[in-house]
């Protein structure tokens, strides 16, 4: 990684106005910053079992990187990463660390908090801190390079400088995922702003951004929220990035969506990670399905009767989907579980109720499984769809 940041200038930008952000550790950064701090730590045992080249470095990105610490004294996600590598044996002879900002201010805080880490000198290659404008130069950096198995995250203050073109110069190559902050807030009256459409264009892609604006006009709030996070998803989809997962931070009355936590990978077993990392921090859980929403109000007064029945939802999807087939429980939920809430444990649950209710048909039955278990391999036979 540090071949690619030698190449950027070293001039001094003009400070972001960051400060408001860093200047508490309110309880959606601190989530943020567990969010993909897990990811990360999952993700680098993963790579790190299954590389056989000889080069074994595996690399962490953070363009946005801010101070380090919050106000009050809590670490963001630059030291969460770093600690944890220290502790390490393995993780500290492989990683190499790129930190990022604009803000001359946040780059020396930074550099003095990650010098302050104890026994940060025991890692094998030393972080690096940069003082840059995230723009087309580092994707071109990006771009011009075999960059080793890298996990990118991109936390801008606004939008400026979250691109696809940025996104793509990393997750292109083998290992590596990314994960955003998508402040839904500003993007979404951004979208038809004149004065951004360039950085619209960048985000969303340019014939996608027409059409997007096309699509909008009428519709109301929560309907521009979902065609707007769809159309993210299919942008992100268009770069190979198969797998999409997000998480929305919403305002304190719980009544619409300040930012998203988006997750980009080309490999199933990092985005089903990252769900079961997102759907712990949940603020509701339905039948037990994640809602992957941090919602204070939601926090502060629980649904005692929820209204939705995602489970029962799931038996009929699954019987229209897979009418007259038969496949083990593990291919049922790799094939059905893209681009949905529901987690392993859910499609498991699902279908021990409906084979119960004789729905389904599974082998071995639950009179030869341990109770209240349905493996991995068990083999479920839908019955043919019915002609109503």
């Amino acid at each position: 990684m540090r071949l690619v940041i030698r190449q950027f200038s070293a001039a001094r930008a003009r400070p972001m106005s960051t400060e408001d952000f860093f200047n508490e550790s309110r309880e959606q950064s601190r989530i943020k910053a567990k969010i993909v701090a897990k990811y990360f730590w999952a993700w680098a045992k993963i790579i790190s079992s299954t590389m056989r080249s000889q080069d074994r470095r595996i690399a962490y990105v953070d363009l946005f990187a801010g101070p380090g610490r919050y106000a009050d004294g809590t670490p963001s996600t630059p030291v969460m990463v770093l600690e944890r590598a220290i502790k390490d044996a393995d993780l500290r002879e492989r990683l190499v660390t790129l930190f990022n900002d604009k803000d001359a201010d946040n780059v020396e805080s930074l550099r003095d908090t990650i010098n302050g880490i104890p026994e940060v000198e025991k890692l094998r290659y030393r972080p690096e801190v940069r003082n840059e404008e995230v723009g087309r130069k580092i994707v071109h950096a990006f771009h011009q390079m075999k960059v080793v198995p890298t996990f990118l995250f991109v936390d801008p203050w606004g939008y400026k400088g979250l691109s696809l073109g940025l996104i793509n110069s990393v997750i292109r190559n083998w290992g590596s995922d990314c994960a955003f902050f998508f402040n839904y807030n500003r993007i979404n009256p951004g979208l038809n702003n004149d004065i951004v459409r360039e950085h619209m264009d960048d985000l969303f892609g340019q014939s996608r951004a027409e059409a997007i604006r096309e699509k909008l006009i009428g519709l109301p709030p929560e309907d521009r929220e979902d065609l707007i996070m769809k159309e993210l998803s299919r942008a992100l989809n268009a770069l190979g990035a198969t797998y999409v997962c997000h998480f929305a931070f919403k305002n304190e009355q719980g009544t619409r969506t300040k930012h998203h936590l988006i997750f980009a990978s080309k490999n199933f077993k990092g985005y089903e990670i990252m769900k079961s990392i997102m759907a712990a921090e949940s603020s509701e859980r339905d039948q037990g399905v994640p809602s992957y929403e941090h919602s204070p109000l939601s926090k502060s007064n629980p649904t005692l009767f929820p209204l939705n029945a995602p489970l029962d939802d799931l038996e009929e999807m699954l019987l229209i989907e897979f009418a007259g087939q038969k496949l083990n429980m593990r291919q049922i939920y790799e094939r059905h579980s893209v681009d949905k809430r529901y987690l392993e444990a859910n499609y498991k649950k699902a279908l021990m109720n409906m084979e119960l209710a004789g729905k389904i048909e599974a082998d071995p039955p639950a009179e030869k499984r341990r109770e209240g278990t349905f493996g991995d391999r068990v083999i479920v036979t839908f019955p043919r769809r019915l002609i109503q």
